[in-house]
């Protein structure tokens, strides 16, 4: 509900703090002293639409902030939380209004767009009086009232469910038909690429594999050569080998000549022999090892050749080859398959609209009986409002070929306003008074099924009086009840029923030759000469007081 609600600078009003509270309470005063002014204001905070002519002259911007107090699953703060907005504590609507015409809003002291801060306030406070833009009268909103109303949440979800799975398999079947008529435009494309990628046959990671076969033999092309000189040096004619074998012959047969000269450098010269030996063998061994086949490398290269001929062809990398084969091999498959799997589709598709038809039209029959409790409870409702002739009708079109998520049910409220006139919507065809008391009557008949948490209602007593206006007061009190109600009224009938009064009236700033709206609570003496002033006018006698006290009186006893 709203707690707190503060303006600064629009119009007449120059600062402004009110408190509320729950149930009733009514705003009261003499005409042309604000009244409108401060519903305009609170709507601007709701996300109305601005206007720069609102900002107090003289001013560069006036601003509006209003403070609620609501449950923590209230679908306001989830509202708010998809926006990514803090919606811890209070929720506390703010805007700004420039004098230029432009506006800024806040939501928790998080800038929000317009649209967010009317999507928040829509669902925190319903305005209902004489203005089309204030009253609950758009047909958009009529058919999830009575859905509220009937509680078809099962049901609804139901058609939602239905529709959701109506709407997937009409887009698979679309998918398919898309997809084989595609295919069947590329058809020789397709099967002459599977033909020459079956007779391919790439496999991932082998190009990969080719290539480092391929470096490697061409490495070893050019070591081998290397190999083969140095073997050449060891083993060839200009080999040191035989030289060296004949100088350690020669020295062995000198050694028991001088031991001890020769034997050290047969002990090398021998090593040297030993070494080259080996050097010789590892040189072979390595030859052996680094000979291949021409062929392999010509086979190679061919191959990695025509995988990369391949990739550049078909525009993918030669290890996507194979997925590719796959896939143009499905979409061949699909073309020879795919009227089977496009039947199968079909029938999908056939059976999910059966399906969301027969949850549709057990919906529609379950408004329809709703509809007709909900006309009945209206028109209870009526007759003390000074509309005991008029009929509520809740009109229902069906149209099975105009469907969404919560059925094909068209749903709008209706009015008869005399017996042998026209029924139709009624926007078009109740006056403002009669359409204010029409949304009253539906108000209470549904002020326990997801009503917002805050009503205001903008004399909507405008042009009656004595039981009727006493009339309206009981039920805004019902109302109260339940919700929190705010009424702006002249009926003196009504301002007694409530249980806070605010008194608007427009006080002169002599200082600076200019009139400011003011707000003040009014309590027990204040709040008795008010209902005599609305009852008796301009100038208020002792019988319009006593009528004030027998108003009060009756209005508590009835409490």
């Amino acid at each position: 509900m709203l707690v707190q609600l503060s303006i600064r600078d629009i119009v007449l009003i120059d600062r402004l703090e009110l408190q509320f509270d729950a149930g009733l309470s009514v705003l009261t005063g003499e005409t042309g002293a604000g009244k409108s002014i401060l519903l305009d204001a609170f709507a601007l905070a709701l996300g109305g639409r601005g206007d720069g002519s609102l900002v107090r002259h003289g001013e560069s911007q006036g601003q509006i902030t209003a403070v609620f107090d609501v449950e923590t699953n209230h679908p306001a703060r989830a509202i708010a939380a998809e926006a990514d907005i803090d919606t811890e504590g209070d929720l506390i609507l703010r805007r700004m209004q420039m004098a230029d015409g432009r506006t800024r809003a806040f939501i928790n002291d998080q800038a929000v767009s317009v649209q967010v801060l009317r999507a928040v306030g829509t669902k925190l406070v319903e305005i209902h009086g004489q203005h089309d833009d204030r009253a609950m009268i758009d047909p958009a909103t009529h058919r999830a009232i009575l859905d509220a109303y009937g509680g078809h949440e099962s049901a609804v979800a139901a058609v939602r469910d239905a529709a959701a799975t109506v709407s997937q398999a009409r887009k698979a079947l679309d998918t398919q038909r898309a997809r084989i008529e595609k295919a069947r435009r590329d058809a020789d494309y397709l099967r002459h690429a599977v033909e020459e990628l079956d007779a391919l046959a790439p496999q991932p990671g082998e190009e990969a594999e080719l290539a480092a076969r391929r470096q490697e033999m061409m490495q070893a092309e050019k070591v081998t050569a290397e190999l083969s000189d140095a073997q050449d040096v060891l083993s060839g004619q200009a080999s040191p080998v035989p030289a060296i074998s004949a100088a350690l012959r020669r020295l062995e047969r000198r050694s028991e000549q001088a031991p001890q000269l020769i034997e050290p450098s047969v002990r090398a010269l021998d090593t040297v022999l030993v070494a080259c030996d080996e050097a010789r063998d590892s040189l072979e061994q390595a030859l052996r090892d680094a000979q291949f086949d021409p062929r392999e490398l010509e086979n190679v290269e061919e191959r990695l050749f025509a995988l990369r001929a391949a990739g550049r062809k078909y525009d993918v990398l030669p290890d996507d080859l194979a997925e590719l084969r796959a896939r143009f091999a499905a979409d061949v498959a699909t073309i020879d398959a795919g009227e089977e799997e496009l039947a199968s589709r079909e029938a999908a598709l056939a059976q999910a609209e059966a399906a969301y038809r027969e949850a549709a039209q057990g919906l529609s029959a379950a408004r329809a009986k709703t509809a007709a409790t909900l006309d009945a409870a209206v028109e209870r409702e009526l007759p003390p409002l000074k509309l005991e002739r008029a009929r509520f009708i809740t009109h229902i079109t069906v149209d099975e070929q105009s469907r969404d998520a919560s059925g094909f049910d068209r749903v709008e409220f209706w009015a008869q306003t005399n017996p042998g006139t026209r029924a139709g919507p009624m926007m078009k065809v109740a006056s403002g008074g009669e359409l204010s008391r029409f949304m009253l009557a539906l108000k209470v008949v549904l002020a326990d099924r997801g009503s917002a948490p805050t009503l205001v209602f903008d004399e909507i007593d405008t042009g009656v009086g004595g039981a009727v206006a006493d009339a309206i007061g009981q039920r805004l009190a019902r109302l109260a009840a339940s919700t929190q109600v705010m009424a702006v009224t002249h009926a003196p009938q009504v301002a007694a029923r409530a249980e806070r009064h605010f008194l608007i009236a427009k006080e002169s700033i002599a200082e600076e030759e200019r009139v400011a709206t003011r707000v003040a609570p009014l309590i027990e003496e204040n709040r008795r000469e008010e209902i005599a002033r609305m009852l008796a006018g301009a100038t208020i006698t002792s019988e319009a007081r006593a009528a004030a006290i027998k108003l009060l009186e009756g209005a508590l006893a009835r409490h």
